[in-house]
């Protein structure tokens, strides 16, 4: 049987079993602890001197920054339509009404103008917004000079929600230091991993004070449990801060890779291009730089000979690659019907055309001769 090459798998690096060694000869295995510190004095140093607050996901990261917003029954937060339901489903944890609002078309992430458009509504219908999380897809940073200037002009905190975008940046600003609070994921699948794990990011160092308060079961100071506010068990693993600051020392490696595989996609597709195809991609504005996590494309049938995604999702299972679908928008997911949303068709597009390719920073030239091989079954056919 074929090798499986999945979509973003891990990539260890050369460090990472030094950190967690130690872990174990210090017997430092609980929560906390060394590692951790370590790890989030690096971050704040890659974040340009912000605060840090190291937790166990990304998720945990977007509630407690949240909480801080003060989040709570009643309130409404306006959400990016077209992301994974993380985004949106702390919301929900709170008591709180996500307000889905649509995509611009040149980053694929939230619409300003739209954006606007939603918060004039939902004030003149007396609604109480507490928050804007707008989120960097696949990489690639939001328009959030916009975004944070229509916010600003009504008082809305913004939370970047930029779990795929570590290391990416505009003009040279990195992202998770934008809006009041960033929040960045180590899932396993992200571009370097904790194996599970998240981190939220400010300037307000009260904020990130909090945010560890929250996460360690916001345990009263003194020499007994003792608990005024209702706390969380989200601290991050001694251990896997370790492989953390393992892969922190080969980040520039990883993203160097992933930008090298969109290159070796749009090469390729450019020759298709060049003979009636149509493959569109998600295109870096002026000043944007994307960490590539994945390479995404844009097959419409009208515009490439009737080709559609679902067979071509289909040839690749078929020969053990992992490719899939855009993020189903949450305005059409069963767990969100009903709730309020601002649309202009373009995530509904996106879902419809777009397909995620491989794009660990581990794959081969063997693994690019099969994924082209596939993909020229499908477009010499035509």
């Amino acid at each position: 049987m074929k090798k499986r090459i999945w979509l973003s798998p891990p990539h260890m690096g050369r460090n990472e079993l030094s950190f967690v060694q130690e872990a174990f000869d210090t017997n430092w295995i609980a929560p906390l602890g060394p590692n951790v510190d370590a790890f989030e004095k690096e971050l704040s140093l890659l974040f340009n001197g912000n605060y840090v607050a190291a937790v166990n996901s990304g998720t945990a990261a977007l509630h407690l920054a949240l909480n801080l917003l003060n989040v709570s029954n009643g309130d409404e937060v306006i959400c990016q339509t077209f992301t994974f339901a993380a985004s949106a489903n702390p919301v929900v944890y709170l008591g709180a009404t996500p307000v889905f609002v649509d995509s611009e078309p040149d980053t694929w992430n939230m619409d300003p103008e739209l954006l606007e458009k939603a918060i004039q509504d939902r004030l003149s219908l007396g609604k109480n917004i507490k928050a804007v999380v707008v989120v960097n897809l696949y990489g690639m940073p939001a328009k959030m000079e916009q975004i944070l200037a229509v916010a600003s002009k009504y008082s809305i905190p913004v939370i970047e929600d930029a779990a795929e975008s570590l290391g990416s940046s505009i003009n040279n600003i990195p992202c998770g230091t934008f809006g009041s609070v960033g929040v960045i994921s180590f899932n396993g699948n992200k571009i370097i991993t904790t194996s599970s794990g998240g981190v939220l990011i400010s300037n307000n160092e009260d904020f990130i004070l909090s945010a560890k308060h929250l996460a360690t079961q916001a345990k009263d100071p003194g020499p007994f449990y003792q608990h005024s506010k209702i706390g969380y068990n989200y601290k991050m693993s001694n251990v896997l801060a370790g492989i953390g600051l393992g892969q922190l020392s080969v980040l520039n490696e990883r993203i160097a890779a992933r930008r090298d595989n969109y290159n070796r996609y749009f090469n390729y597709f450019s020759a298709w291009n060049q003979k009636g195809f149509n493959i569109e991609f998600q295109l870096e504005p002026a000043g944007y730089f994307s960490n590539r996590w994945l390479t995404c494309i844009l097959i419409d049938p009208a515009k490439n000979k009737g080709i559609d995604i679902e067979p071509i999702r289909l040839i690749f299972e078929q020969n053990q690659i992992e490719v899939r679908s855009l993020w189903k928008p949450m305005h059409l997911q069963p767990v969100f019907s009903g709730m309020p949303c601002y649309l202009n068709g373009i995530s509904d597009r996106l879902f419809d055309i777009g397909l995620c390719l491989p794009s660990g920073s581990s794959l081969t030239d063997e693994d690019f001769d099969r994924i082209f091989e596939c993909f020229d079954m499908v477009f010499s056919k035509q």
